[in-house]
């Protein structure tokens, strides 16, 4: 069944920090404040357009929902909740701040058809929250995603990679931290320095420096693999464009690719192949072939060709794909066969190549 958010952007709504990175106007691509009957008009101008066999979501985005007046947070999840309760939607969804979440909130927010809730983490490290003005500690998160977990409610984490005074070994543990707490999914965003925010005004002055786009794409590639063999689903990676979103606009500096996702499974089919091939026995060879199913083949090839060119840069062979019929062990584990000229190398899946990258990125703990 295929799934469909209908997305309810509530900027700054609740929020009671202004944290450093943050600009959820910008972010959202929404400045004016949400009301009942926006709600209503925005859900059924998309039910409007959604096929009858789709797992339908209303999500709640952009500002701290359970931090929002609790009249108000009634009023706009009593909408949602009519639709639910007609089987018209499956599910409601809403982001908020794990110091945001107290036994309360949530008896009201569940009486209300909740049934997911992403909490805006970011990072676990005390040093990295401080730095970003985020006004909770990480002990507050763990807190908040047991009871959030307690109540039957299924849980989201969200984090950023490259926060001032983060590094790769911070954002590595902070995943590894979101892996104890068993999230139903996470979320990876790279830090972006977007204008009217506190890190525009550090970046200006020299005072914050952003991860550059490499250095993110090598960082993240990590993070999937530890979620991804952990069985733990990453339903975003990277920033989601909108008209204000967008490098010359309101993206002053930082790490933002629109195809930021696509660059990082590139990379990491990248690694895989060269510890193959610095593991075979064979160092004269002109190509290298990948059987895959055609929706893998652009990942393989890389953005704008780039394994095909760093292939022929360093190996000086040739980086070919074949389109395989969809040949599955199990549901969405697609096979690869990997060949050194003529000799089949390995026949794998994509996760038995993140177990193997885990040891590759020395990630055991």
């Amino acid at each position: 069944m295929k799934n469909k958010i209908i997305p309810i952007f509530v900027p700054h709504q609740g929020c009671p920090h202004d944290c450093v990175f943050c600009n959820q106007k910008k972010i959202t691509g929404v400045s004016t404040d949400m009301t009942a009957e926006r709600t209503r008009s925005i859900i059924e101008e998309s039910l409007k357009t959604i096929q009858n066999d789709t797992n339908i979501e209303i999500a709640f985005f952009g500002g701290s929902f359970t931090a929002i007046d609790s009249n108000i947070q009634k009023e706009l999840l009593s909408v949602a909740y009519e639709y639910k309760k007609n089987g018209m939607i499956n599910d409601i969804r809403m982001s908020t701040r794990p110091d945001c979440i107290d036994y309360k909130s949530l008896e009201l927010i569940k009486s209300l058809g909740t049934t997911i809730i992403e909490l805006g983490v970011q990072s676990m490290n005390n040093d990295v929250l401080v730095d970003s003005l985020r006004g909770h500690n990480s002990e507050i998160v763990r807190q908040s995603s047991e009871l959030i977990k307690d109540f039957g409610i299924k849980l989201g984490l969200q984090m950023m990679v490259g926060l001032p005074s983060d590094t790769e070994e911070k954002c590595i543990q902070t995943a590894f931290d979101f892996v104890d707490m068993k999230p139903d999914f996470v979320r990876i965003y790279p830090t972006i320095v977007i204008k009217e925010t506190g890190l525009e005004n550090a970046y200006l002055d020299g005072r914050y420096e952003p991860f550059d786009l490499d250095k993110c794409i090598d960082i993240v590639k990590k993070l999937l693999v530890i979620f991804e063999r952990s069985k733990i689903k990453v339903i975003r990676v990277g920033l989601q464009s909108t008209n204000d979103i967008q490098v010359g606009r309101d993206i002053v500096a930082g790490p933002y690719h629109p195809a930021f996702k696509e660059l990082v499974a590139s990379r990491m089919v990248q690694d895989y192949l060269v510890s193959l091939i610095e593991d075979n026995e064979k160092h004269d060879f002109d190509e290298i072939v990948v059987i895959a199913p055609k929706k893998l083949v652009s990942t393989i090839i890389g953005n704008k060709k780039s394994n095909v060119r760093f292939f022929y840069d360093k190996f000086g062979c040739r980086l070919k794909t074949i389109e395989s019929e969809k040949n599955c062990v199990n549901e969405g584990d697609d096979i690869l066969t990997v060949m050194i000229d003529d000799k089949i190398i390995c026949k794998t899946t994509i996760s038995e190549i993140n177990d193997s990258l885990f040891d590759v990125y020395g990630l055991g703990r």
